[in-house]
């Protein structure tokens, strides 16, 4: 398939994200004192950004590949929600945010100065039972017309009703990724892949000492959730994608390992675009590996672009 085919093809695909969406907040300036009140560096900020963080930028992922995407999920009655709110118009991400008034927009801010992040600052708390019953409904009236549905699980709370969810897609025989969270990997059950790293992997699983009990542990688990696989991200070890019966191991094709915040948002998002038009899943992997090498090569929570990812191949 040549690079206008595939354009073409994408443009036809749609793919709903749900999880915990949050405002990327970053505050650059430069750091040439340290301050006398604490051993700290003191930052001059002179310049703000915002970008969507969290499932947001998972769907940010998908847009940029010319695919439609609908963002479900829940943000605060703030002013920082309806920031988060514009980013996702402004994008061409098709909005459901369901605004909670009791609820502070979760934000993330990091503070950077000469290109190194020096502390991360989050905002949180969780949503009301009232609001996500309320997701779960509009969910139930979106998941029909989605070729592909993913969770972003962050642990902030917006995905309570996870396991209804899935089984309402799989009912319908839709494709279900999860980027998951946590140590109880129970609530996934049914999902087509997930797509743990290694810590997270290790919360569930305990230590491994080689690869060969890592593989057995791993297929354990995907029988007992009944996954049809499970990809395993290993930062600078690339991938490696368990399936029933075989283990496919991705080297990293990134040049240059910068900042890995947000990887695993593209990773999914990539492999959500690729399933969503019918590529098989080794394929699917081949293309998320790439996109993950390319991101984690820019500053904070990036995302890459169709001409980035696939012009390569169109040559």
């Amino acid at each position: 398939m040549d690079v206008k085919e595939l354009k073409e093809k994408l443009q036809s695909v749609r793919i709903l994200v749900v999880g915990d969406v949050m405002l990327d907040r970053y505050w650059f300036g430069s750091a040439d004192r340290i301050s006398p009140e604490a051993p700290v560096p003191v930052v001059r900020v002179n310049q703000t950004e915002y970008r969507l963080g969290g499932a947001g930028n998972v769907a940010l992922n998908i847009v940029k590949q010319g695919v439609q995407v609908t963002m479900l999920s829940v943000r605060g009655g703030d002013r920082e929600g309806d920031k988060l709110e514009n980013l996702l118009e402004e994008s061409g991400i098709e909005s459901e945010m369901i605004v909670d008034h009791k609820l502070e927009t979760t934000i993330k801010t990091r503070v950077i100065a000469q290109h190194q992040q020096l502390v991360r600052i989050d905002f949180e708390n969780s949503p009301t039972h009232e609001i996500l019953d309320k997701t779960l409904g509009r969910f139930s009236d979106l998941v029909a017309d989605a070729d592909v549905i993913v969770f972003s699980d962050y642990g902030k709370g917006g995905l309570q009703h996870i396991s209804q969810m899935i089984r309402q897609a799989k009912s319908l025989n839709k494709c279900v990724l999860v980027d998951p969270k946590g140590s109880d990997y129970e609530k996934y059950r049914g999902a087509s892949y997930i797509t743990p790293n290694k810590a997270e992997l290790m919360s569930v699983l305990g230590q491994w000492s080689t690869e060969e009990e890592l593989s057995a542990k791993v297929s354990a688990l995907r029988e007992r959730l009944d996954l049809k696989g499970v990809l395993l991200t290993r930062s600078e070890e690339g991938m490696s994608l368990y399936q029933k019966g075989s283990v496919n191991h991705f080297s990293t094709s990134a040049k240059e390992i910068y900042d890995v915040s947000g990887a695993g948002d593209t990773v999914i998002g990539i492999l959500a675009v690729m399933l969503g038009i019918n590529y098989d899943i080794e394929h699917a992997v081949i293309s998320a590996n790439r996109a993950a090498g390319i991101v984690v090569g820019k500053l904070g929570t990036a995302t890459t672009s169709f001409d980035e990812l696939f012009f390569e191949d169109g040559k």
